[in-house]
């Protein structure tokens, strides 16, 4: 494979591929547990993870506001190569742009990212059905708490974000549960909430959750509650939200447990037959609610 040149040349592979691409303009840059670099990389890699691959080689390239600090720049890079070597990832094209003060926020950054699909492929969420489990693979809300703590400068105590890659936990559950495997995917803009709602509307069920069982740290309750926010929609860079066959729900979240970054994992609900909403929820002191599905961005610039 060559490097530094105008494009990579890959192995060939012995299998079929993913291919995913995203953008990043979180701001600020640099916010508690996470900057624009290793969350470019782990959103990525992410992407292609949830999808049934393994990830292999990330492009970068990046948008640089003119007067863009170089100390700023080789922060980023530096936290760029850190978060793929931990993905165990390359980056292997790239390019870098530079445009006028005032027509970008400092740094910009595009990613396309190349994985290798690995049977058994999760069949995706049109396939959901009735009786199936539904979990998280860690505490919510902690990515969008973080940037936006960061970014008001809010006088509150606030969590480090998720950000980290799901490729170890995505693995984990293929080797646990085979076939079993339903559906994954990172719950980022909008959280568990938006995914719950696609994931509804590709299979016509309701999905129920369990307010009680999720997972939430102290600092995220409280500054959710402080802003008006449910934890649900609030957007997370390292924890997935997966679907499993009825009764391999415990089984996936000991697998998940075996794992630092998936010690949390918690069932919160399953798929039942379609009822007034597509997602309810039971809330912890009263009876179900539907679960509105945000429109907009309440949080924008999270990633």
């Amino acid at each position: 494979m060559t490097l530094l040149d105008d494009a990579a040349r890959l192995p060939r592979l012995n299998s079929p591929i993913a291919l995913t691409t995203d953008s990043f303009v979180v701001s600020p840059p640099f916010f508690p547990g996470g900057d624009i670099g290793s969350l470019a990389v782990f959103g990525t890699v992410n992407d292609l993870a949830v999808n049934g691959a393994r990830p292999g080689w990330l492009t970068l390239s990046l948008i640089l506001e003119e007067g863009l600090p170089r100390t700023v720049l080789r922060r980023v890079l530096q936290s760029v190569a850190t978060a793929a070597g931990q993905a165990n990832v390359q980056v292997v094209a790239g390019d870098t742009k530079v445009v006028p003060r005032g027509a970008a926020d400092g740094i910009f950054i595009n990613t396309a990212g190349i994985g290798e699909l690995v049977e058994p492929i999760p069949l995706g969420p049109r396939h959901l059905q009735v009786g199936d489990e539904l979990l998280v693979s860690g505490p919510i809300g902690r990515h969008g708490t973080a940037v936006l703590a960061a970014r008001e400068d809010l006088a509150i105590d606030p969590p480090n974000s998720d950000a980290a890659p799901l490729v170890r936990a995505a693995e984990s559950l293929r080797h646990a549960l085979g076939g079993s495997l339903r559906a994954m995917r990172d719950a980022t803009r909008g959280g568990v909430a938006a995914v719950f709602h696609e994931w509804a509307a590709a299979c016509g069920h309701t999905l129920s959750i369990v307010e009680r069982s999720l997972p939430a740290s102290p600092e995220v309750r409280g500054a959710c509650e402080l802003l008006g926010l449910d934890p649900l929609h609030v957007a997370n860079e390292g924890t997935m939200v997966v679907a499993v066959e009825g009764g391999t729900g415990q089984r996936a979240a000991s697998a998940l447990h075996t794992l630092s970054e998936g010690a949390q994992a918690a069932i919160i609900g399953r798929v039942v037959d379609r009822s007034v909403a597509p997602v309810i929820v039971q809330r912890a002191l009263g009876a179900a609610q539907p679960l509105d599905d945000l429109q907009g961005a309440p949080l924008p610039r999270i990633c």
